[in-house]
């Protein structure tokens, strides 16, 4: 069933996106309104996620400041969240280890809908799988919503988009279309034959060619939970490397844009 909105807080949404959409400013909608859009699954939300490249996040931002929201980038690698009285909206540019990264494609790509009563644009099904694949932490794991996409599309999906979005962690595709097989055998070809064999071929591939030196990789899945891996079984730290090297960052374009001013009143 469809949540029941608090009235000053489906204002607060409405009044973002009307925001966005009045200076121009391009995004999506990801979170639950997105599910909803690809599986029919209504879940309750406190907060309405947007997805943004980093400077149009840098100029979202600026525009809430400027109509009253609280706004603060908790992290510079992908979110930022602007708050009014207890509702959030959280600007996503990313994920939080580095990996995914929102560029103008996944705007471009998004799927016109109306959301609480505004013209918007959602995440695309690919684009939506693709920011989940990561989440699997022990106290948050999406691998479920992964498997409804595929299941609630039917698999009509672009999954040549997908494996490209994967890219080099292809295997954590694998993984999610794994589970969504364990969970709906009846519906095996909802993924495309080839996709079954591309993947599976790497990694038959990779069995067959062991890496003795391939490096490390848990703290992209978790930084938690591998932990003990990098600070006492001496193992790279890999996410710190996909985050040191994600760019824009929030704020940067701020930054510049300051350091430009300063310049020229000097």
């Amino acid at each position: 069933m469809e949540p029941q909105f608090a009235p000053e807080q489906k204002l607060l949404f409405r009044h973002v996106l009307e925001l966005l959409n009045r200076h121009g400013v391009p995004y999506v909608v990801s979170g639950a309104f997105a599910l909803h859009t690809h599986t029919g699954i209504w879940r309750d939300t406190k907060d309405l996620d947007i997805f943004l490249t980093a400077p149009d996040a840098d100029r979202a931002l600026r525009l809430l400041r400027h109509a009253g929201f609280v706004c603060e980038i908790k992290d510079e690698v992908w979110l930022a969240k602007a708050h009014r009285d207890d509702f959030f909206v959280d600007l996503i540019t990313g994920m939080s280890n580095g990996v995914i990264t929102v560029d103008d494609s996944w705007i471009e790509r998004g799927r016109s809908e109306v959301v609480l009563g505004v013209p918007s644009r959602v995440l695309g099904a690919e684009e939506l799988i693709a920011s989940k694949m990561f989440v699997t932490r022990r106290e948050r794991f999406d691998g479920a919503d992964i498997a409804h996409v595929v299941y609630g599309t039917r698999g009509d999906l672009n999954w040549g988009r997908l494996v490209e979005l994967a890219g080099e962690h292809w295997e954590v595709l694998l993984w999610n279309l794994l589970l969504f097989r364990y969970c709906y055998p009846m519906a095996t070809g909802h993924v495309p034959a080839a996709v079954w064999r591309d993947l599976l071929g790497r990694l038959h591939n990779e069995l067959d060619r062991p890496q003795p030196n391939a490096e490390f990789r848990g703290s992209l899945i978790d930084d938690k939970m591998f932990a003990i891996d990098v600070a006492e079984w001496g193992l790279p730290d890999v996410e710190k490397r996909y985050r040191d090297a994600r760019n824009p960052k929030l704020g940067q374009s701020q930054a510049a844009e300051a350091a430009t001013g300063e310049e020229d009143a000097a």
